[in-house]
């Protein structure tokens, strides 16, 4: 599926009234009929895609790790759950197709949105959209405004420095990265002291775009939507990005 065909005009966060994580079939069920699947001559992506639609938990335990695939009970991290169900695959796929889909994103072959929002189901396609917004794009958007300000600091003649990242943040969200996240922490009653995984920096950035959502004018919002959007694009074709 082809990320790109996603509009910045149409960014809409919505919680999901039936969980997108809510399905009856269990876990090791799932994974036993993706695998059939696979050894009937089924595409391995679809029958992974098709377990993905499936499955029921937001999160879970694996081989030591924590998995949180549903952020907010909004943003569904589709790749994520790929990554683990992938571990069920293992010799059964080319691992040059998952390592293609793991860290680029990219699927064997092309599939239109239609067919990846029916394997994924209309909720999940949904809480996928968040994610890809809330996250993939964000985390894209800081990065892009962290090099204007440290472009128009250099070209003062001031030297590069950390506080910059403090500046765009103030800039995107009118509060330090420090202020914000002790603020996120604080609403998850969380200690500022703990140390902070992947899975909960995820957490915050989808928490700061839901902050600019609030604190900026529609027409604002839209306009730095699509400077992430631009920016992931230049990510993306110089070989150097990894989908989230």
């Amino acid at each position: 599926m082809n990320q790109d065909d996603q509009r910045a005009d149409h960014i809409a966060v919505e919680e999901v009234a039936d969980s997108p994580m809510g399905l009856a079939m269990e876990e090791p069920e799932i994974v036993r009929c993706m695998k059939e699947a696979v050894l009937s001559g089924t595409e391995w992506h679809v029958a992974l895609l098709e377990a993905v639609g499936k499955w029921a938990l937001p999160e879970e335990e694996y081989r030591g790790r924590k998995y949180v695939y549903l952020i907010q009970g909004e943003a569904f991290d589709w790749l994520l759950l790929a990554e683990r169900l992938c571990c069920e695959l293992d010799g059964m796929v080319p691992q040059e197709e998952t390592e293609l889909l793991l860290f680029q994103g990219k699927l064997p072959r092309e599939m239109k949105t239609q067919e990846f929002q029916e394997l994924l189901g209309y909720n999940k396609h949904r809480a996928h959209l968040n994610h890809w917004y809330g996250v993939v794009v964000e985390e894209a958007l800081q990065l892009a405004v962290e090099e204007e300000v440290r472009k128009q600091h250099r070209a003062r003649g001031f030297s590069d420095s950390e506080n910059l990242v403090e500046e765009a943040f103030v800039r995107l969200y009118e509060g330090t990265r420090t202020d914000l996240f002790r603020e996120f922490l604080k609403g998850r009653k969380e200690s500022t002291r703990e140390v902070h995984s992947l899975g909960q920096i995820r957490e915050f950035t989808y928490w700061l775009f839901k902050r600019r959502l609030e604190i900026w004018d529609p027409a604002r919002v839209a306009s730095d939507t699509r400077k992430g959007l631009e920016k992931l694009s230049e990510l993306r074709s110089s070989d150097s990005f990894v989908n989230s």
